[in-house]
């Protein structure tokens, strides 16, 4: 009887909901200062799942996203398109497609105050889905600021990830060692080699968060000396210099030992 108390109770245990990031950058332009607490932010809603900022790199005040938002683990989605709402209507896409999937979010966070995600944001909440809106001051359609679950400024977020939330944010954060992060990185290369997706760094995050549930972005991963990665830039950088995969033109590959093993 007590194993079956114990079953039982594992069974039970609470699951932290899964977030995932939506960005439009066109609407919403903040540096990587302002991006990592947006992140922070995130992390304190439950367990992030995906982060995808979708921008137009034919506009000169979009032309540097990818790098200043790809080490920070980031899916930066380009749409070099001149026409109007292609970016939106990508955006769009792309969170219908993951609600469908079997890894669905329970919660979307919208960086944006655009009205053309108004509609969105209705069928979000048709599925069961929360929608967690941030937007500028000055730069939000009030219907989208109504529909929302849950609103920020975005010129709120120093307050929002103050010190008085700080226990919050840390008591959903999981820690990941090095050599576990490691295998989750291997499983995530593996796992976009089968289905025939790219390796690039965005994408193989996503999976990580997806594939093991203590991985929660670079910063989760913590190595011997207690030292913690800055970005996912430079775990995949101390990855390859000890020989456990290999980086080509920002694409991930396994090394010979790995594909031996998998």
């Amino acid at each position: 009887m007590p194993h079956a108390n114990q079953s039982s109770k594992k069974q039970t245990s609470p699951k932290l909901p899964l977030v995932s990031i939506y960005w439009d950058y066109q609407n919403a332009k903040l540096s990587p200062s302002q991006a990592k607490s947006l992140l922070d932010l995130a992390q304190s809603k439950g367990r992030v799942s995906s982060i995808n900022v979708y921008y137009n790199s034919q506009c000169e005040d979009q032309a540097t996203v990818k790098d200043d938002l790809g080490n920070l683990g980031f899916n930066c989605v380009n749409v070099p398109c001149p026409l109007k709402n292609s970016a939106d209507n990508q955006l769009i896409a792309d969170c219908l497609e993951e609600i469908h999937s079997n890894m669905s979010p329970d919660k979307i966070m919208l960086i944006s105050g655009d009205g053309d995600f108004v509609k969105l944001i209705h069928n979000l909440q048709k599925l069961g889905k929360q929608a967690i809106i941030l937007a500028q001051i000055g730069n939000v359609k009030q219907k989208l600021k109504e529909l929302a679950d849950e609103f920020y400024f975005l010129d709120d977020l120093p307050q929002l990830i103050s010190d008085k939330n700080q226990p919050q944010i840390i008591s959903v954060v999981s820690q990941i060692n090095y050599n576990e992060a490691i295998e989750c990185l291997i499983k995530a290369i593996n796992t976009a080699l089968s289905q025939g997706k790219p390796t690039v760094f965005g994408h193989i995050d996503k999976l990580m968060r997806h594939l093991c549930a203590k991985y929660q972005g670079c910063s989760s991963i913590y190595t011997s000396d207690g030292k913690k990665f800055k970005n996912f830039s430079q775990f995949i950088d101390v990855a390859v210099k000890d020989g456990k995969v290999r980086k080509q033109n920002q694409e991930l590959f396994l090394t010979e030992l790995d594909i031996l093993t998998a």
